[in-house]
C-alpha cells in the first residue's frame, strides 16, 4: 500500500512539473493593495503555489498524524504493562507453599 500512495504521489509530481514546464511566459502577479510583480515566469508561480498547497495540507493534517502518533506510543506502552503483568501472574512464587486440598467425603 506504501508503495501504491508513493507512485500516486510521484505521478501528480511529474504531471504538475509536466504542466509548469509547458506553461514558462511571463505573467504579471497582482497581490492586494494593487501591488503587481511583472514579467514573473507562470513555471515559478505554479511551482511556488504546489509547493504552498502541499505545505498547507501538511500544516492541517498535523494536529491528526500528532494524536496517532500519541495514540500509539499509549497503547505500545499498555501493551507492554499488560504483557509484564501477563508474565509475572504465569510465574509462581518460589517461596509459596504448595497447598493440598482433601477430597471431598462423600455423602
Amino acid at each position: 500500500m506504501r508503495y501504491l500512495v508513493w507512485i500516486l504521489r510521484l505521478v501528480v509530481f511529474v504531471v504538475v512539473l509536466m504542466f509548469a514546464l509547458k506553461n514558462t511566459g511571463p505573467v504579471d502577479v497582482r497581490f492586494f493593495a494593487d501591488h503587481v510583480v511583472t514579467g514573473v515566469p507562470l513555471i515559478v508561480v505554479m511551482l511556488s503555489v504546489f509547493v504552498l498547497g502541499v505545505l498547507l495540507g501538511l500544516l492541517i493534517a498535523a494536529p491528526s498524524i500528532l494524536r496517532r502518533r500519541r495514540e500509539a506510543a499509549r497503547l505500545r506502552k499498555e501493551l507492554a504493562r499488560l504483557e509484564e503483568k501477563s508474565r509475572q501472574t504465569n510465574i509462581p512464587p518460589e517461596n509459596a507453599a504448595v497447598e493440598t486440598i482433601a477430597p471431598m467425603a462423600p455423602l
